[in-house]
């Protein structure tokens, strides 16, 4: 199979599949081929499942020529972050503290994307349990950004985003807490969807912060993320009914998004911002005072779920998890339970605020991360600019997260410098069809 092929959409890859020009065994063959062959798939993938994939890559084949396949994507092979429950396959979420650990039932997403066909190639890489934005990983190890070698990924779908940017896979399915879906689809150049928290099953997913957790794909393409959307919640896909931007009004958000910006993500920002008025549409600054009060809570709201759910194993084993995420753990013991019932209390008030403030908008956009990847080895060495970047990796994200929104990240011509777009909670489909129709504006 040639690298092109590697390289096309999973959308795409469905279609062929449909016309014959590909089996779904062939397929899966020559990506697990890939992967063996790839110098760095030792740093992208925790695991492969050849066995599964073949079986179900057989089966897929089986459908394909019945013309009885369940979807677009059917016979398509796919990667899963390693905490992502697969029955009679390792699952330890890049932490130690699971090592070993086999669950007996697949997760529903996972169960549920199955059943629509799609290939379990294997799992991926990821920040320990899921606390981090930048994807660095010594215990386990450290997906390199497909744009800068020297330089961590994002995370912590680190190895999800890294698996479809070195085409060791057409698309790969992550979750998101803070940014952990878009920051490595930003810094990857990939299309990174972060769904409604509640809206996909969390059943068979290793938890962080279970309020916050959400699933999403990361692919190449807004088609592929709608596809793939629709598989991970069982339901069948609607295609994407496109029109274009004019007349569509969009707010930039003004308000610490636009902070301590690195040179590329601004330049990039403001480039991408014309070629919208360019499509027609209408774009507005809008402060959103409400993200001021909000931000403060993250240090509890994210810190006090992520101690309490796993307290047992951060006071029996410290010394089994990377110094700089378990400082960010053991910051959760800090606050008080008046505390995060107060902001949770606030939270849900500043919520409902936002969605009244960006009524008039049909998404509010902003740029994916203030900063470009940063350095592996600096990170390892170097506590403030570890924690400096961190924070800054994922300060754009979290808004989403906080005002429990949808989101998604796009690439724009410039290497690691995504485009966000965030819209009201359960939207997912209004922001796939802007997403697709922002996507056509940028290329």
């Amino acid at each position: 199979m040639s690298d092109d092929l590697l390289k096309k959409t999973a959308s795409d890859l469905g279609r062929m599949i449909a016309t014959g020009d590909i089996s779904p065994l062939e397929l899966t063959e020559n990506y697990l081929a890939a992967i063996k062959a790839h110098p760095l798939s030792g740093r992208i993938y925790a695991r492969t499942t050849a066995d599964r994939a073949i079986a179900e890559a057989k089966a897929a084949t089986d459908r394909a020529t019945n013309g009885t396949r369940n979807g677009p994507l059917d016979g398509v092979p796919i990667s899963w972050k390693d905490l992502f429950d697969t029955a009679g396959t390792a699952t330890e979420a890049g932490s130690a503290f699971l090592k070993h650990r086999l669950p007996d039932t697949d997760a529903e997403v996972l169960k549920n994307a199955t059943h629509a066909g799609l290939i379990c190639l294997g799992k991926t890489h990821m920040s320990e349990l899921a606390f981090s934005g930048l994807g660095l990983n010594p215990v386990t190890e450290t997906p390199p950004c497909v744009n800068n070698p020297n330089a961590v990924a994002g995370g912590s779908s680190s190895g999800a985003a890294t698996s479809v940017a070195f085409n060791l896979a057409p698309a790969a399915i992550g979750s998101d807490t803070g940014g952990s879906v878009r920051i490595p689809s930003a810094w990857n150049d990939l299309v990174g969807l972060k769904t409604t928290a509640g809206l996909l099953s969390l059943k068979g997913v290793v938890p962080l912060c279970s309020k916050f957790d959400t699933v999403g794909p990361l692919c190449r393409c807004v088609e592929d993320a709608a596809n793939l959307f629709a598989a991970l919640g069982g339901t069948n896909p609607t295609p994407l009914v496109q029109s274009d931007l004019m007349g569509k009004r969009f707010a930039i958000c003004t308000t610490l998004a636009l902070d301590e910006l690195d040179t590329e993500p601004k330049i990039a920002f403001e480039q991408a911002i014309k070629s919208l008025q360019a499509a027609g549409a209408t774009v507005e600054e809008l402060e959103i005072p409400e993200l001021d009060t909000a931000m403060p809570m993250s240090a509890c709201l994210f810190t006090t779920e992520a101690y309490a759910q796993w307290q047992t194993e951060l006071e029996a084993h410290p010394d089994l998890m990377f110094p700089e995420i378990l400082e960010r753990f053991m910051a959760g013991k800090t606050f008080a339970g008046y505390e995060y019932v107060q902001d949770w209390k606030s939270l849900g008030q500043l919520r409902a605020s936002y969605i009244s403030r960006t009524a008039a908008y049909d998404a509010v956009i902003l740029p994916s991360s203030a900063i470009l990847p940063p350095d592996i080895n600096r990170l390892l060495t170097d506590s403030d600019y570890y924690i400096r970047a961190n924070l800054l990796a994922l300060r754009n994200t979290r808004i989403g997260n906080l005002m429990g929104l949808c989101s998604l990240t796009l690439p724009t011509k410039h290497a690691s410098c995504g485009l966000m777009i965030n819209c009201n909670p359960f939207a997912e489909r209004k922001l796939l069809t802007l997403g697709a129709e922002i996507e056509q504006a940028l290329a």
